[in-house]
């Protein structure tokens, strides 16, 4: 929260903070009830209304929209949205409970199923249906990481060749060690403001232009398909329509990718590939940060890290430092449109946003 009000140029006091949202899961069992109090705490402004979002993964994005509609509503003219985090100190065994119970409890968890089980049968259905080997995962990987590589705040700041990738030991076929998002610590906090009051704050601002939302099936044994995320589809299909921009006007992509699959499902969810098409796409090197389409400058998931309540909010703060131009040695050259995908647990939930730059 430092860090976000320091970056106000113009300054804002935290006592002018209308209200306050906090993204979490609360993994290993954190302060599950009533949280929200304890960031009015953190804030220096107990009283404040504060509120606690949980939608798994996916719980930034949610946290991010319950922010836009209460300034939309008038109930607000300034939002903090904090997520945060902590995974790493919760033993092996707590730790996979804790992962699991985004899943559908009933049958998958108790069938013994992972995420990176689910995910593994995903990438597996995938590269069956399309005929393609698992060289356009590898690439994920080796993007991200290189990305990664040029961020301060990523979990992983290693670059990977293709051939590691592939040969690394198998977690859920074909997903292998380097195709799987990392348990993080994180936080990240955002100030959101009405439009007509922004340029208050500062000369540069970032506006939300648009914002979509939409859920499936929590068991994924209920879904006609497999390798479609039908939430993200319709959070895409509302942010553009909201935003009213074509596709061809965004300038790079934050998207979802906790497994390296998911970002080739990304791809073709959001409208930028047809079925089976993000894989050819990948391996032009189309996606990398100086190609047509960069996704993840940040090093996505996979390499800055995923902890759950602060990833959908960290995505965002990436494109408030793209859309200024002030990513440093990762910045995408002429960054002007954005889009952020956050997907809670495998895709039964998902938030899609639109920023430009002011």
């Amino acid at each position: 929260m430092d860090a976000a009000f320091a970056s106000v140029d113009r300054g804002a006091e935290r006592s002018v903070v209308d209200e306050a949202y906090l993204a979490s899961l609360g993994f290993g069992g954190w302060q599950i009830g009533n949280s929200a109090a304890v960031l009015a705490e953190e804030l220096g402004q107990p009283g404040l209304p504060t509120t606690h979002i949980e939608n798994a993964c996916a719980s930034g994005g949610f946290a991010i929209r319950a922010a836009v509609a209460a300034l939309g509503s008038g109930a607000a003219d300034l939002v903090l949205v904090a997520g945060v985090e902590k995974m790493t100190d919760v033993p092996s065994g707590r730790r996979r409970y804790w992962l699991g119970v985004s899943g559908d409890t009933e049958w998958e968890r108790l069938a013994g199923l992972t995420f990176a089980g689910v995910y593994g049968l995903i990438a597996s259905r995938y590269l069956s249906d399309h005929r393609v080997g698992p060289e356009a995962l590898a690439e994920v990987a080796v993007k991200n990481h290189e990305n990664g590589a040029l961020n301060p705040n990523a979990h992983f700041r290693k670059v990977l060749r293709s051939d590691q990738v592939l040969r690394a030991p198998r977690v859920a076929d074909p997903l292998g060690l380097y195709d799987c998002c990392p348990v993080s610590d994180g936080a990240a906090a955002l100030l959101l403001a009405r439009a007509d009051l922004a340029r208050r704050f500062t000369d540069t601002p970032v506006y939300l232009e648009g914002l979509g939302a939409g859920s499936d099936h929590l068991a994924v044994q209920e879904r006609p398909e497999l390798t479609r995320f039908v939430a993200s589809r319709r959070a895409a299909e509302a942010a553009f329509r909201a935003a009213d921009v074509d596709r061809g006007r965004i300038s790079f992509l934050e998207v979802h990718d906790c497994f390296t699959i998911a970002e080739l499902l990304a791809l073709e969810d959001l409208g930028y590939a047809a079925p089976g098409e993000a894989a050819e796409i990948t391996l032009s090197g189309a996606t990398r940060r100086t190609g047509r389409l960069p996704v993840n400058p940040d090093g996505g998931l996979k390499a800055k890290g995923h902890p759950i309540g602060a990833t959908g909010v960290s995505q965002a703060y990436e494109v408030f430092l793209q859309l200024r131009g002030a990513a440093g040695a990762r910045q995408v050259p002429g960054a002007t449109r954005a889009l952020t995908h956050n997907v809670g647990g495998a895709g039964a939930t998902a938030t899609v946003t639109i920023f430009a730059a002011g």
